[in-house]
Order: C-alpha cells, then structure tokens, then sequence
C-alpha cells in the first residue's frame, strides 16, 4: 500500500464517512479498484483510524452546537449523557450480537475468521446500501410531507427514540454499505426527532462509538502479527496516522454538505443515491471485482 493509495482512500473515507451514503463501501470498491484487500489487519486498522480524522472532523464541526445543547448545565449534561450511554449500550448488545451470530454460523468451520473477512464481498456491501438508500429515501419523503413546525417534530430527544437510534446503529456494524450515519439520522427523523437534532446525536453517538472500534481492530492486528509473525501494527500505523490527517480535513469539507441538504430539505437525495451507488456496485461484482 503506498503513500498515494493512503491518501485517495482517506479522501474518499473523508468525504463520504460523515455524508448518508457509507464511507465503508466506497472505500471498499476503491480498494477493490486499487487492488487492495479490504478484509487484511492493515487495511482495516486504516479504515478505522479514518474513522479517527472524521471524528475529529465532527467534534471541531459540532463542538459550538453541543456545548450549547449538552453543556449548558449539569442537569442538561446528565440527561445528554444518560441518553448517549443508552444508545451506546443498545449499539454493542444489538452489534456485538448480530457479529456473534455471523461468526458462528457463517465462520463456524473456519480458524481464525472473523467478521472483518466479510467486509470486501461486493455481494453483500450492495444489498447493504440498497437498504440504507431505502431508508433514507422513505425518512426524506415524509420529512417533505410533514408540515412546517409540525407538533411531529420536536427537538427533544427521548429515551425511547434514542434506544431506536441506537439499537439501528447496532445493525450497521456488521453491515458495510448500511451507512451508520444515513441510518441513525433517518431513524431520528422517522420517531419524531427535528433534524438538527437527530444529526447532532447521530455524530455524537459516532464520538463515543469510534475509539473502542479503533481499539478492536489494533487487537486485531496484534493478534494477525501472532499468527503470521509479520510486523503488521509497525507498517500499518504511520500510513493510517496519514490518512487520518486527510480524512479530518475532507470530513469538514463533507459535514458543511451534509447540513446543508439537510436543512434545505433534500436528504432523500442521499437516498436515491445509495440506491445508484447499490447498482453500481453489484454490476462490479458480476464483472469479478
């Protein structure tokens, strides 16, 4: 993997990780593309420290809004964080559990397999974004349909809707191509939460939810270093350190995007694309990619 391929993959991570159309599955094909191998320790431990950039991307973006909203008092910083720690902790039940049931029944013959071996099949990252495109097209139309300053509408967060938004972010885990972001803002918008609110929980959630999956896959990686005696970790993370440099400065560029068709009403355009994006890469699949 060299410098040049660092940088593209972060810019394309960068750019699509904090917009509803799955970071993940774009820069799967454009590894595919590079001929690369997205499931390998290196190239996933990259993945997640691009993750990494773009949260640093988000806190920098979001970092007025929340001490705004969740920083204003004690009382409000306890309410936020009860409500971000729920829908964490619904994420790693829902997420670890659907990982679990993956891994032993699709892998149960198979030393060494995990969930990340499945992250570079076509087959299953198109169904994927065609899910996520699904959903969001149905949240951006009823959100074009509802009222202005409708009652439906609020800009409270509730326990219930942040348990939904959390137990949906579950189900991204396992799933590339079902984009976290575009999931998780659809579900707020579909339980009544206002949309500046449901993405600023959504990339609040991302926050928390990044450092534990960076540590899963530097395990990983640790673990395929004792299993192929191959310096993996030392090789892998100045690239990555890179890339995360790169990702950070492409998020900011893509969050100003994101709120801006947010707010002006055309997320169900994320949708249709998700849908194209789908098509696109199954017919990269049957062309053997």
């Amino acid at each position: 993997m060299s410098l040049l391929h660092v940088i593209i993959l972060a810019i394309v991570q960068g750019f699509t990780e904090l917009l509803p159309v799955s970071s993940s599955a774009h820069v799967i094909v454009a590894e595919k593309l590079m001929g690369l191998d997205p499931s390998s320790p290196p190239m996933t431990l990259l993945l997640v420290m691009l993750h990494t950039g773009t949260m640093f991307a988000v806190i920098v973006y979001f970092w007025r809004q929340w001490r705004n909203t969740y920083f204003q008092s004690s009382a409000a910083f306890k309410e936020s964080a009860g409500l971000v720690i729920l829908a964490t902790v619904l994420t790693g039940i829902v997420g670890e559990g659907c990982i679990k049931i993956i891994e032993k029944t699709l892998f149960r013959n198979v030393p060494h397999a995990q969930i990340e071996d499945l992250f570079g099949r076509l087959e299953l990252v198109a169904p994927a974004l065609a899910a996520a495109g699904v959903l969001i097209l149905i949240a951006g139309i009823i959100e074009k349909r509802r009222p202005t300053g409708s009652l439906a509408e609020s800009n409270e967060l509730n326990a219930r809707q942040a348990s939904l938004i959390g137990a949906v972010q579950g189900l991204c885990l396992p799933f590339r191509g079902f984009s976290r972001s575009g999931a998780t803002i659809s579900t707020g918008m579909l339980a009544g939460v206002a949309k500046s609110r449901a993405e600023s929980f959504s990339f609040a959630l991302a926050v928390v939810l990044t450092p534990p999956v960076v540590a899963r896959e530097t395990l990983r990686l640790i673990q395929a270093e004792r299993i192929s005696n191959a310096p993996h970790l030392a090789a892998a993370m100045l690239p990555s350190l890179l890339g995360a440099a790169f990702a950070f400065l492409a998020g900011l560029l893509a969050l100003k995007w994101l709120t801006r068709w947010l707010e002006g009403g055309r997320w169900y355009l994320f949708g249709i694309y998700c849908l194209f994006a789908a098509a696109v890469v199954a017919g990269l699949h049957r062309v053997g990619y």
